[in-house]
């Protein structure tokens, strides 16, 4: 079963330093955004990075800096779980740096995507969060579920459906009027995964056959 943890932290760190690294910048980025003002002042979110469509705060920095955003403990809890038991086994597959790009490429994906689709409609948008590089992990799993089924169990597999099934419906019916669930992020960060992961495995079979 992949998605079992049972390193020890001294191993965990060893093995999986950029899940590591990425759990301890979203808590270090909570900590801050809680002793200046808080989630809930739009003001100190846009200080630190959020991603908005706003005249005027729309750089391109923070279709990056918004990832490591969260607006509530629960949101954080959340998805430093997803990151803690579910991304481990994918930075040992693809390694370190292969892994960190996945995984910010797909959040910006995410990202990308939302702003085009809430220009589209006319809406503003505010918007933080590490769930669009989440489902680009889990994008990269369903790829292997779907194409690569040497490499996941039976058990890994059922856990990947349910965790799309779940999230896909939590996307959509989640969220307080505040702080909304961001389902173009989700679901752009899950197709960016699949493809990038594919393109990656793809890459490293003609590089092993060379």
């Amino acid at each position: 079963m992949l998605f079992v943890r049972y390193e020890n932290w001294k191993s965990y760190l060893k093995y999986y330093p950029i899940t590591t690294i990425l759990f301890v910048a979203n808590i270090i980025m909570y900590l801050v955004i809680a002793f200046n003002g808080g989630a809930s002042d739009t003001s100190t979110l846009l200080r630190f990075g959020a991603l908005t469509n706003v005249e005027g705060y729309d750089e391109w920095w923070r279709y990056l800096s918004s990832i490591f955003l969260h607006g509530s403990f629960s949101h954080l809890l959340f998805n430093n779980f997803a990151i803690l038991v579910f991304a481990p086994p994918l930075e040992r597959l693809l390694g370190a740096w292969r892994y960190a790009l996945l995984y910010l490429l797909t959040g910006v994906i995410g990202n990308i995507l939302s702003v085009a689709h809430y220009n589209r409609i006319g809406e503003a948008l505010l918007t933080i969060g590490a769930s669009g590089a989440i489902y680009g992990v889990y994008g990269a799993f369903l790829y292997i579920a779907l194409l690569q089924r040497n490499r996941m169990d039976e058990a890994s597999r059922k856990t990947v459906y349910a965790l799309l099934l779940v999230g896909i419906i939590f996307s959509f019916i989640s969220g307080s009027e505040e702080f909304k669930v961001n389902w173009v992020a989700h679901l752009g960060g899950l197709i960016g995964g699949f493809f990038i992961y594919g393109l990656m495995a793809r890459i490293l079979k003609r590089v092993r056959r060379s």
